[in-house]
């Protein structure tokens, strides 16, 4: 029997995605405003500008997917030395945070007041319940198969991470609406727990297009 509610489900997705799109800035006015205000230099182009290396690759990361982003962002520097036979410093890498990834953005209190690990099916891997911290971040012994691949090690290591500011938004909502917290509260708190070193960027698929126009291959992290 058909799902008469698939279309009544999309329309009310559609409908809430499109207030929120409203609310951060993405009606068909905003690129008119820009180009009247003159453009020039922004915080996400310097920040795109300031990618290092000759040798670049962007990791694509819609959810926490085991930190496949951060484990295969680790392994590229490891084995790019050796392949290019070239110091780390010739090698570039982005990874953007979105979706259903942007809790590996962000502190662990903000983990723990919101139980992102439950909200986003993340498991603690010392308790095996759902995660109260951010594993992926300052991490604890065992937590990942690479030591080196917490996200905190990586940007000393001179990789860029964007998390998307329209799923930060998008994804506050629903926890608002699930918590029955006013969402400038959630969303304040998740733009303040942004880890740092991570750039808050308009949109993670803008990222990944500038990324790819500073010379970076892409790569799905999942």
């Amino acid at each position: 029997m058909p799902d008469i509610d698939v279309p009544i489900r999309r329309r009310s997705f559609i409908a809430s995605f499109a207030a929120a799109a409203a609310a951060v800035g993405l009606g068909r006015s905003a690129p008119v405003a820009a180009a009247e205000s003159g453009g020039g230099s922004t915080s996400f182009q310097a920040w795109l500008e300031s990618i290092p290396g000759k040798y670049r690759q962007v990791y694509d990361a819609t959810a926490a997917n085991n930190g496949y982003a951060l484990a295969w962002s680790h392994v590229y520097l490891t084995t790019g030395v050796e392949g290019y036979a070239v110091p780390e410093s010739e090698l570039g890498v982005v990874i953007v945070l979105r979706l259903a990834a942007i809790p590996l953005a962000m502190r662990d209190d903000v983990w723990a007041k919101y139980k992102l690990g439950e909200f986003y099916k993340i498991n603690d891997p010392a308790t095996k319940a759902p995660a109260l911290r951010n594993p992926f971040a300052f991490t604890k012994p065992g937590d990942l198969p690479f030591a080196e691949a917490a996200l905190d090690k990586l940007i000393e290591r001179g990789v860029r991470v964007a998390v998307c500011n329209t799923a930060i938004h998008f994804q506050s909502m629903r926890i608002a609406q699930q918590a029955d917290v006013a969402h400038e509260v959630v969303k304040g708190d998740f733009l303040s727990a942004v880890l740092p070193g991570i750039q808050v960027v308009p949109s993670g698929v803008l990222a990944i297009n500038g990324a790819q126009r500073m010379g970076c291959t892409y790569c799905f992290a999942g």
